[in-house]
């Protein structure tokens, strides 16, 4: 068999695709940038001497280079890349960003991340105009990563960093919203919830010691779902949280069923997400217990499952938000303090009536 080269070929220059057809480097540049300042025959003689010699065009990147663009859009998900397809959040929130990429003629980066020391340096060499960044922890180093860059930033529900506007709803005031629906009548409530910290360790926390949450979607939907306990003049050491790992219905199903078969079985679940959500009335259902009477359950984003479901929840647009983050990173909408979305509760067959 013939040895086969494989030393990589040589990309051709502009200047030697103007020499073979004869007219200026200037000329070519014209041919694939503004064709209408060419003649039709000078434009034929670029395209011939450009097949001659496997010539693709002016590279994008140095095009994107000389206008002061890239012409992608960088999204941090601080989670690994399955994540965006996994989780109905995510994905919601990226048909957001990826409409308004779409409809500015701009790619779309994600750039998830492991935890590990070099995920922020990877994200602070990406090669994008500008960052969206999911929400993640306060302590997270790739926040001041893309701080560093000096690129236009938004941040997707918190935390906060100076120059970065947070947009989102009020976490808080929405869970205290829907905990007083979900609390009605109860007894042994339960928040059914995400992690509190990077380690996102599974465990159930009593009221009085959850301690320091760094997740501020965590911390604002527990202190609001608090609110709507205490303030009914309950005890808050009396509300527990059970933070799971991750996002999905099966963790919310099997976390559930344990506190189901346990010697305080709760008889109020308000969940940070329609999955967990679901997953709680899959947990209810195999343990046979009546909804609403003998447990409630709410959940969080009216996602498509949640309707059928009888689910009462509180219903965001996470489309639109992740709309506004895309603009707002491109420079287009949002100032220094971020823009609050509209949220509302949306009460079906899951809960009681209050007493």
């Amino acid at each position: 068999m013939d040895d086969v080269d494989a030393t990589p070929r040589r990309r051709p220059t502009m200047r030697e695709v103007a020499r073979a057809a004869g007219v200026s480097p200037m000329t070519v540049s014209y041919a694939y940038s503004q064709p209408d300042r060419v003649s039709a025959e000078a434009a034929g003689k670029v395209r011939a001497a450009a097949q001659r010699l496997g010539y693709p065009g002016p590279h994008p990147a140095a095009r994107f280079l000389r206008r002061g663009r890239v012409g992608s859009l960088g999204v941090v998900l601080g989670e690994r890349l399955s994540y965006a397809f996994d989780d109905p959040q995510a994905a919601r929130f990226l048909a957001g960003v990826s409409d308004v990429c779409a409809a500015e003629g701009v790619g779309l980066t994600l750039l998830p991340t492991t935890g590990a020391s070099t995920d922020a340096a990877r994200v602070a060499q990406a090669a994008v105009d500008g960052f969206v960044i999911w929400t993640t922890s306060d302590d997270d180093p790739v926040l001041d990563a893309v701080a560093g860059t000096g690129l236009p930033s938004v941040v997707h529900a918190g935390p906060r960093r100076e120059g970065m506007p947070v947009i989102g709803i009020d976490d808080r005031a929405a869970a205290a919203a829907i905990g007083r629906v979900a609390f009605a009548q109860a007894r042994r409530p339960l928040v059914l919830g995400f992690p509190v910290d990077r380690r996102r360790t599974r465990r159930l926390f009593t009221g009085d010691d959850v301690g320091e949450v760094t997740f501020p979607v965590t911390r604002h939907r527990w202190e609001g779902f608090r609110d709507a306990w205490t303030h009914a003049g309950h005890d808050a050491a009396h509300l527990r949280l059970a933070a799971c790992p991750v996002n999905h219905i099966t963790h919310g199903e099997t976390f559930v069923r344990e506190l189901l078969e346990g010697h305080d079985p709760p008889d109020a679940i308000a969940s940070m997400s329609d999955e967990l959500a679901l997953g709680a009335l899959r947990a209810a259902a195999g343990a046979g217990r009546r909804v609403p009477d003998d447990v409630a359950v709410t959940g969080w984003d009216d996602r498509d499952a949640a309707a059928p479901a009888g689910l009462t929840t509180l219903a965001q647009s996470l489309r639109d938000q992740g709309a506004d983050c895309a603009r707002a990173a491109l420079g287009h909408a949002a100032g220094t303090s971020g823009q609050q979305h509209e949220w509302h509760v949306v009460v079906r067959a899951t809960t009681r009536a209050p007493s």
